[in-house]
């Protein structure tokens, strides 16, 4: 069957997923590749640009046969957010990238903020807090500890953008990528140059910001012998994981709530307008149709947690998982769903890496609460799906507070976690509301990548066409005996943090 096809690539923490969507929004084949993260002290969280490279050409390669024939009319991306790649004048990497989930700036992100005047001097420029993951934090991290590599940087990219450089050789990122640098006037959708100098960064560090949709230039030469994309295929603006995965869940209007479960979890909303963030205890980012905004609050570990609990404890599950040709994830979902909602009052606290939303606390550390005899390991892996849903909830509750006038009537759960037939009822019982899951949900941001792109290539006319492609797959209803129990656990839940807070930090 002739006729084109686009391409989403996501570059996320664990590895990279490259996506082909059809002209009717059927996906046509993935290719996932998987990459090391480096921790060299606690609390810091770093990778090597070349290995997400790698995986790209090597996930492209893989991919082009399941296209039959088909045109790419456009690539599209998204990516983890706030991670610093250093370039030097010969776009050459400096250092190893400085992720989203790395803890080492709280002293630089005290400093932004005094230099903008305090908070909600801040709050008047970005609209949001600079918080530790962003990566006007991390800059200045580098200038003051190594002098040596900030004087040789010339462009300062995230994460998706190094790869979309390696594509086509344009230095560019777009404008939802740009709000996560703290750097980035949102309401005005323009860089905060004023900012900048007063923090002694030069302006002239930061590439041009695009719309998601905007065409940024073609693949070379060089990278199609690598990749195996046909040269001068178009290269898109894409998006930040956390904003173009709530693309791909047909979010690009208020009315609909959506929670992603990836290593990170995000609840978010579309929104047609700019919203004021007060406080900044949420994320108001520019969204990916123009014009629009996207209002969301991220916890840093979601199904991340899950992963935690299966490398640290999963040890039987993973051997049956490679002998049985099975999950290791889906065997120890089998053990939770054996265990009663609220684990028999077993809760945990899934700040493994700090905490971004709601709480805002990069020295938050997680735990296991409430432990008894009666406890096994199903209770645990229930206990660590139920805390996620948990923290997700307090975001919820406070985009609904802080946005008047909001409301869903459903959960639209995607990521890699909304596979999980025993999550999805924990979350329906937890929210009390139903969750549904949608075609393409679980792609993660290179679903809504792909849409994108479809945009730029001309196959759809605007982002909000795309959203009747966007068909239901799931819908999974609350319990009514759950919901009152769930709730009272959920209010012990929201509890524990104050309560531990002083054992945190030394």
């Amino acid at each position: 069957m002739s006729g084109k096809c686009v391409l989403g690539i996501d570059v996320g923490t664990s590895g990279c997923k490259i996506l082909a969507v059809d002209e009717s929004g059927k996906i046509l084949g993935s290719a996932v590749e998987e990459y090391p993260c480096y921790a060299p002290r606690e609390g810091w969280s770093e990778q090597d640009p070349g290995d997400w490279w790698n995986g790209v050409a090597k996930g492209l390669r893989k991919i082009m046969p399941s296209l039959a024939g088909k045109t790419v009319g456009a690539m599209g991306f998204s990516g983890q957010m706030h991670g610093m790649v250093a370039l030097d004048a010969d776009r050459n990497v400096v250092r190893r990238a400085i992720l989203w989930n790395d803890q080492r700036t709280e002293k630089q992100c005290a400093e932004i903020t005094e230099a903008a005047g305090g908070r909600d001097a801040l709050l008047g420029i970005t609209n949001n807090r600079m918080l530790t993951g962003y990566t006007g934090g991390k800059i200045l991290w580098m200038k003051e500890n190594e002098p040596e590599n900030y004087a040789k940087t010339r462009y300062i990219l995230n994460p998706k953008d190094y790869i979309r450089y390696r594509l086509c050789g344009e230095i560019a990122t777009d404008v939802s990528d740009a709000s996560g640098t703290g750097l980035y006037n949102v309401k005005e959708r323009k860089w905060a140059s004023g900012l900048m100098r007063k923090i002694g960064l030069d302006p002239g560090l930061f590439p041009k910001a695009v719309e998601s949709t905007e065409a940024v230039g073609r693949v070379t030469r060089e990278a199609a012998a690598q990749t195996g994309i046909p040269e001068g295929t178009v290269v898109a603006g894409g998006g930040g994981d956390a904003v173009i995965s709530t693309t791909g869940l047909g979010l690009i209007k208020p009315g609909r709530v959506g929670v992603t479960l990836g290593t990170s979890g995000v609840v978010a909303m579309g929104l047609a307008s700019f919203l004021p963030n007060p406080d900044g205890k949420l994320q108001v980012f520019c969204g990916n149709a123009p014009g629009t905004y996207n209002a969301m609050g991220v916890t840093l570990s979601a199904a991340g947690s899950y992963q935690w609990f299966r490398n640290a404890l999963g040890d039987y599950e993973a051997a049956r998982a490679k002998t049985e040709g099975v999950s290791a994830f889906r065997l120890l979902d089998d053990e939770a769903s054996k265990v009663p909602p609220c684990s028999d009052g077993l809760v945990f606290l899934p700040y493994l890496t700090g905490e971004r939303a709601p709480l805002n606390d990069p020295n938050a550390k997680g735990a296991f609460l409430g432990i008894t005899a009666r406890h096994g390991k199903g209770h645990f892996a229930r206990a660590v799906l139920e805390g996620v849903a948990f923290s997700l909830k307090q975001v919820y509750d406070l985009i609904m507070s802080v946005n008047p006038g909001a409301s869903s009537d459903e959960i639209v759960l995607a990521g890699g976690g909304a596979n999980s037939p025993v999550w999805r009822r924990i979350f329906a019982d937890t929210f009390g509301l139903p969750v549904r899951t949608v075609y393409g949900s679980a792609e993660g941001g290179s679903f809504g990548a792909a849409l994108a792109a479809g945009v730029t290539a001309g196959i759809w006319p605007n982002l909000e066409a795309t959203v009747p492609l966007i068909r239901p797959e799931s819908r999974t209803e609350p319990v009514g005996a759950n919901v009152p129990s769930y709730a009272a656990q959920y209010r012990k839940y929201v509890k524990f943090y104050d309560a531990l807070k002083w054992s945190f930090s030394d």
